[in-house]
């Protein structure tokens, strides 16, 4: 269902020149695949966010969130619904706390910030140097490299918190502070993945710890290389599949036999099985349809269930997200 046009003109009212119809996601997302978004909104602060969202849940007009467009896989058939764009990103780093914090808004990307404590000698996220998402997504799906996760830096996050009353037109919206037990944590998952569409996120405080910007950044190099040595370059998702159990997606599909397989102009890498590298021009349905054929391999094979840690976004046809 498109957004109606009455929908489309108080967003436009109310936001002004912060709204465009009719967008391409492709350069809104890290594999630069995706069709047109009916309508783009773009939050700049944690503020705007806030006020963003409050609107569309009491006009009951349907939205997703997009924040750097690292971990989705978006149909070229498009996107049906508001997307707001977030691009909160401010960063207040306290160095005197002990131990030290940060604090940020949940657009800010997860890498830089990552990078920039370490210059301020701030270690504990070195393990983020690497990962594109942002803040927002990596507490939302609990992300992590190199044995650490953001359930053991996160100390609070500021959300939104949705309920309709009675399935009528009386919403209430809370401002709320979550602490890290709140969000029940699992491996890539958390209570807002589990229960989509209640929550949002403006912004967090997390734990670092003092060290010196010469010993973080040796870390962080070290991590560089094993990344460099273990994951391939070129446009890709990261990570398609989570690691089932006590073992690895990347070697289920490789001891079925599909590293390099290749449909339409996306394929396997021959590096890391878990990877699925963008050739050239590829379509979001080049991406599906190897993403199925490897759950199905992988299945066929050794019974296993390959759960993605990428997320389906947009209108996917007969397609079960």
């Amino acid at each position: 269902m498109m957004v109606a046009q009455s929908d489309i003109q108080l967003l436009r009212d109310t936001f002004g020149d912060s709204l465009q119809v009719e967008v391409s996601l492709k350069r809104y997302t890290a594999a630069r695949i995706g069709g047109k978004a009916d309508v783009v909104i773009t939050a700049n602060s944690s503020y705007e966010l806030a006020e963003m969202v409050i609107l569309l849940w009491k006009k009951e007009i349907p939205f997703i969130i997009l924040g750097s467009g690292s971990n989705v896989l978006v149909s070229e058939n498009g996107v049906h619904q508001v997307v707001v764009v977030n691009r909160a990103k401010k960063i207040l780093f306290n160095k005197q706390m002990q131990p030290p914090t940060v604090w940020i808004e949940s657009g800010a990307n997860l890498g830089y910030l990552a990078r920039h404590a370490a210059v301020y000698g701030l270690a504990g996220l070195e393990w983020a140097g690497g990962i594109p998402g942002t803040i927002g997504g990596a507490i939302y799906g609990n992300a992590g490299a190199h044995g650490a996760d953001m359930s053991g830096n996160l100390l609070m996050a500021e959300i939104l918190h949705h309920r309709q009353i009675n399935h009528g037109d009386h919403h209430k919206i809370l401002q709320e502070k979550w602490c890290v037990d709140q969000f029940e944590y699992a491996y890539r998952n958390s209570i807002i993945k589990r229960q989509p569409g209640r929550e949002v996120i403006l912004s967090a405080e997390l734990k670092l710890i003092a060290s010196t910007p010469e010993l973080v950044q040796a870390k962080m190099d070290e991590y560089k290389i094993m990344r460099h040595n273990s994951q391939p370059s070129g446009a890709s998702l990261g990570s398609i599949f989570k690691n089932p159990p006590g073992d690895h997606a990347g070697r289920l599909i490789e001891a079925a036999g599909l590293k390099g397989m290749a449909l339409g102009k996306v394929e396997i890498s021959q590096k890391h099985a878990n990877f699925f590298i963008n050739q050239h021009s590829a379509s979001a349905s080049d991406y599906l349809a190897l993403i199925r054929l490897a759950q199905q391999k992988v299945m066929d094979k050794f019974g296993v269930e390959l759960e993605l840690e990428i997320e389906l976004v947009g209108d996917w046809p007969g397609q079960s997200i």
